[in-house]
């Protein structure tokens, strides 16, 4: 089972979430892969604790001009949709951060002018976390190419057993990215306004790539009443509720595992995956 815990703003606890589910599942036994999908700012790492053993660079094609056989044709600035490349008089600009790697402007070129260099943008690093096989990706400063460094991360999905994806805050490309192979997607609110304007938001766009999902409320408390009527009305079920606790928050301040700390975290955790098996196969 693969299962993304997404959230659509930052700060909903949504690694918390994700990090102890994963070892929760390790201590039954299930073997369990915990993949960092969050690669601008990765920090799974943080209460996991890997043995980081490999790491892998990986690059995107970007194109490079060659002067003195381009004619300056214009083709290849036509055919960019990004423009990535722009032919402006006697001049053939190239724009590496808005290339998408397609090739095109390669395929177009009369001349053969246009040929394609990698360009690094990130690593993937893997490494066993206790019981649970931990894989990251970190994209370099200065880089925003951030779907092909996701995809490159999930290139170490498992064929069997249990797959964790934390996914990156928000609804732009890299959470459509690292969801679209989920069998199941959890979305982490919390009771607050912003918490809910974000929520509906990651419930259109997970709608949309038509994966099963349903919430988790953090850091639940009996003034932030905003969450559950939404979700009522929507039809999405809500599986689990976390308390308020201070106790979590000290935990996660000092980068520990909540369900080592807090006697109940390990139960609620266990029964989540219960609850998201059963609705991904309704």
């Amino acid at each position: 089972m693969r299962i993304a815990i997404a959230s659509g703003k930052g700060g909903t606890g949504k690694t918390i979430v994700a990090t102890n589910l994963a070892v929760a599942l390790a201590q039954d036994d299930h073997p369990v892969t915990f993949l960092d999908c969050d690669v601008e700012a990765p920090n799974g790492h943080i209460f996991l604790k890997p043995e980081i053993t490999h790491c892998e660079t990986v690059s995107v094609p970007v194109p490079e001009v060659n002067e003195t056989l381009c004619t300056r044709c214009g083709r290849c600035g036509e055919f960019c949709q990004y423009s990535a490349v722009v032919c402006l008089g006697n001049a053939v600009l190239t724009f590496s951060d808005l290339c998408h790697g397609c090739g095109g402007c390669s395929l177009v070129c009369p001349d053969g002018a246009i040929r394609e260099v990698p360009r690094v943008v990130g690593e993937v690093e893997w490494g066993p976390a206790g019981a649970v096989r931990f894989v990251q990706g970190r994209l370099r400063i200065g880089q925003a190419r951030v779907p092909p460094l996701i995809r490159a991360v999930k290139t170490h999905l498992p064929q069997t057993g249990i797959a964790i994806l934390d996914a990156p805050p928000g609804t732009s490309c890299p959470v459509v990215e690292t969801i679209r192979d989920a069998d199941f997607v959890l979305l982490v609110a919390e009771p607050t306004p912003f918490g809910l304007h974000d929520l509906r938001l990651a419930v259109e766009t997970v709608r949309q790539v038509k994966i099963p999902h349903a919430v988790l409320i953090n850091r639940a408390n009996p003034g932030g009443r905003e969450l559950r009527p939404y979700c009522d009305r929507v039809g999405i079920p809500i599986l689990l509720e976390i308390p308020e606790d201070r106790r979590i928050a000290e935990t996660y301040a000092r980068g520990e595992l909540a369900i080592r700390t807090v006697p109940a975290y390990a139960g609620w955790m266990r029964a989540l995956f219960g609850r998201m098996r059963h609705e991904a196969l309704v």
